[in-house]
């Protein structure tokens, strides 16, 4: 029987200075910025969009930059860790790179045969860099960043939790995960047993709990194949007690919301129309694109928003 939900689709977080976002996740880590939008909730603040060559789920992570936001605190019930796969030899390569920088980082460390080197973005955002032999997409090639070193896309995410039981029950019942690796306090559950696939759940029963704001994880995406897969788990949630958001327009998917037991906002988000429904490849994310129920107020939104380079 074919899987529902098929992996991760995007991971989204608030952050403070806008250009700054930019310039961490093109310049520093490489990654395309391959659609610049507004919060389609908060229409005087970008919703930026970084990805692989053409933003494919996955690949994805997005922020709402809402510049001068106080910072957040991370905790329990929050999204704290995003890990990016990189090659297996690409480990010296970002190690010189984050180096010349003036990036700080950790490591590099060793957990479930893949080799981790652990940065935070300018708000504080944990970020892992995977390097695994079994990932076989392609990164987004740019002159300083090889297509060998580039980053392919997530490996995994990692939520932490006080309870563990009750999410891992929820993705392994209902969600289509299976648990592959345990160790100490963490648990492995992916949707399908390749990189870019893996929820981590770190177990701290005394962990305290988080605030939202700058440098904290909104919410994970996780992806389905069209509207009829989507509005399938929609229904199996309803049956077992979870209330969930209508579904939602986001212009480059549809999304349902929901909340998981330890209080972590989860999204299903289906795979289709993409984001060149609306711009060529060649030019994605160049120009501000505004879904067509704003376009009449392009000019007073677009006076609001600070310029990006």
């Amino acid at each position: 029987m074919a899987k529902l939900i098929t992996g991760l689709h995007h991971v989204t977080a608030l952050a403070s200075d806008p250009q700054k976002n930019v310039d961490f996740y093109t310049k520093v880590l490489g990654l395309r910025l391959v659609k610049k939008t507004i919060n389609f909730d908060a229409p005087d603040v970008y919703h930026l969009y970084y990805g692989d060559q053409t933003g494919n789920p996955g690949s994805i992570m997005t922020f709402f930059p809402f510049p001068g936001m106080y910072k957040g605190k991370r905790g329990s019930g929050q999204l704290t860790i995003t890990g990016f796969s990189i090659s297996a030899d690409s480990i010296d390569f970002w190690m010189e790179r984050l180096a010349e920088l003036a990036i700080d980082f950790q490591g590099p460390t060793e957990r479930w045969n893949e080799t981790v080197l652990y940065l935070e973005d300018p708000d504080g955002i944990g970020i892992e860099l995977v390097a695994n032999k079994s990932d076989v997409r392609m990164g987004y090639e740019r002159e300083d960043i090889p297509a060998k070193h580039a980053i392919k896309g997530f490996n995994h995410v990692q939520l932490d939790v006080r309870n563990k039981d009750v999410t891992a029950a929820l993705l392994t019942n209902y969600m289509d995960h299976e648990p592959v690796a345990e160790m100490e306090n963490r648990i492995r559950l992916p949707a399908n047993d390749v990189s870019g696939a893996y929820v981590d759940l770190n177990v701290d029963p005394n962990l305290l709990g988080g605030s939202e704001g700058a440098g904290i994880v909104h919410h994970v995406a996780f992806r389905t194949e069209s509207d009829e897969t989507q509005l399938e788990i929609k229904e199996n949630l309803r049956r077992i007690g979870y209330h969930s958001s209508p579904v939602m327009d986001r212009q480059y998917f549809h999304s349902v919301y929901f909340r998981e037991p330890n209080g972590i906002l989860f999204e299903i988000a289906t795979d289709p129309p993409g984001f060149m429904v609306d711009e060529e490849e060649a030019v994605l994310g160049e120009a501000l694109k505004l879904p067509p129920w704003e376009e009449g107020r392009r000019g007073l939104i677009e006076k609001h928003l600070v310029s990006l380079t």
